[in-house]
């Protein structure tokens, strides 16, 4: 999700604040649509399509537990981080309950709000990613799918077991990969010929990592291998 697409739906009943946020995100690029009651911004989100919510809870006609609600029937998964003047934990706990991302009290500065939007967008790519079998690993693309690893436009076409083993290593990325779960899941079997054949591979996923000095596959002894993202 690029930032220049991201369009905000911004519910806050203090007019000053609202228009103040709205200025701050819309100069940062997030394109910002504000309304001033919780009923006011359900309308409009149900006439026009957002990619991220920043909703006040105390606000009237409806307020922003309920404003969530009614969106998280129709999206589960756009991103929502809660405005509120009260630090009470049952509203932190229930806010979260009802699928908000974030939570920031006021005061606040705009540049920590800016901060966990941007943190919220990155793992929501990721995710959006994921589901389709693409993977970010440092300046790398890889596609499982497609069995491609991309670097600058310069495409390395993988075999299908490069493409399963590489595909651990990114779901338990910066993590070990133990190396007979590796072995059982891809070659069904941990014998020591199975092994010294993952080792080649491992080998070649090294060398077609070199391209990034940021991602290093290593070797745990004794244990597995972990690939490391910076």
């Amino acid at each position: 999700m690029e930032q220049d697409k991201v369009k905000v739906l911004l519910a806050e009943d203090d007019k000053n604040l609202g228009t103040i946020l709205k200025a701050y995100l819309e100069a940062k690029g997030y394109p910002t649509t504000l309304c001033v009651n919780g009923q006011e911004a359900f309308d409009v989100y149900n006439k026009e399509a957002f990619d991220f919510c920043i909703i006040d809870i105390m606000m009237p006609v409806k307020d922003g537990f309920a404003l969530t609600k009614e969106i998280r029937k129709t999206n589960k998964n756009i991103p929502i981080i809660f405005l509120t003047a009260k630090s009470m934990q049952e509203d932190k706990l229930k806010g979260f309950e009802l699928g908000a991302d974030d939570y920031i009290t006021k005061p606040f500065s705009m540049e920590e709000l800016l901060v966990r939007m941007k943190a919220i967008l990155r793992r929501v790519k990721k995710d959006d990613f994921k589901k389709k079998g693409i993977f970010i690993l440092g300046q790398f693309t890889f596609d499982y799918n497609r069995q491609i690893l991309t670097l600058k436009n310069v495409e390395q076409k993988l075999t299908s077991k490069e493409s399963e083993l590489l595909k651990m290593l990114c779901e338990n990325a910066n993590e070990v990969l133990d190396r007979s779960i590796a072995l059982n899941k891809i070659w069904y079997d941990d014998s020591y010929f199975n092994a010294r054949s993952m080792d080649v591979y491992i080998t070649k996923l090294r060398k077609y990592l070199k391209g990034d000095p940021n991602v290093e596959l290593m070797n745990v002894h004794g244990v597995g291998f972990k690939l490391v993202i910076i």
